[in-house]
């Protein structure tokens, strides 16, 4: 694969893999879409399908990675050169970006429902006083969950031990889907198992943080966030933004790790 292509590729697919899992969770949450309310299951569903489907249009391109921490163990492995790794994760990034803007410009006029909804963002004189302006400026809004992930509970170890152990059954499902004893794997088929993991996931651990499991899929939309013109969005968390960045890497290392002692 040239330089090239393994950008388009992850470009492409990592957009995708964006547009629809974001899609699927504005679609839940967003009070005027047709879909609100439906739930957790139908945001864990969605986001195994966006998987799937981002995936099946980049592997010829790219072996549709979509995931720095993916790069990160397939490196380790010895699947992936490293001198590749900046290429992967700068498309996976360029791609999750342009995923969530695509995100809002399907949703603009809801979001603009949304967050102009008083029982959303609160009355006239709900964010008076400075301390609570600028308190609304560093907190998540009320629709970041849209783009990026966040904890029902803070807990720095808790929520950081979550992404890496999650992280670290995505990766290592992927680096050893189909082995068997002439080391050959599933082929096109490992996409669809790839995504049914991604659903099992979601619905096992992704209660307590959201299951970013991807520091591209979290980073990239939280930028979106903050750039895109949305009314009353309140802040992009950004204190809780190296979670999902750090976790999952240190899951995808750890399972790439694990992989070479058990299975190389």
């Amino acid at each position: 694969m040239s330089s090239s292509d393994i950008f388009i590729g992850e470009t492409i697919g990592t957009a995708v893999l964006i547009l629809l899992g974001g899609g699927v969770v504005a679609g839940v949450v967003l009070k005027r879409s047709k879909a609100f309310g439906a739930g957790w299951l139908a945001i864990t569903f969605g986001w195994g399908f966006a998987v799937l489907t981002g995936a099946y249009i980049s592997a010829p391109l790219s072996g549709a990675h979509l995931n720095p921490a993916v790069t990160l163990g397939l490196a380790i492995e010895g699947g992936t050169e490293w001198s590749d790794v900046p290429i992967y994760v700068l498309g996976q990034m360029t791609g999750a970006i342009i995923g969530a803007t695509l995100v809002w410009v399907a949703y603009m006029g809801h979001f603009q429902a949304h967050l102009t909804d008083r029982e959303i963002v609160g009355g006239p004189g709900a964010q008076d006083t400075a301390k609570a302006a600028a308190q609304a400026k560093t907190d998540a809004g009320p629709v970041l969950g849209v783009f990026s992930t966040g904890p029902e509970i803070r807990n720095t170890v808790q929520n950081l031990a979550t992404e890496i152990i999650a992280t670290t059954v995505l990766v290592l499902a992927i680096l050893t889907q189909g082995l068997n004893g002439d080391g050959h794997g599933l082929g096109v088929i490992g996409v669809l198992i790839t995504s049914l993991v991604v659903v099992g996931i979601g619905l096992s651990l992704g209660g307590p943080t959201g299951y970013a499991i991807n520091p591209a899929r979290d980073l990239g939309p939280r930028i979106a966030h903050a750039l895109l013109p949305l009314p009353n969005k309140g802040g992009s968390d950004w204190g809780y933004a190296w979670i999902p960045v750090v976790g999952p890497l240190i899951g995808g290392a750890i399972a790439g790790g694990i992989y070479e002692i058990a299975f190389a």
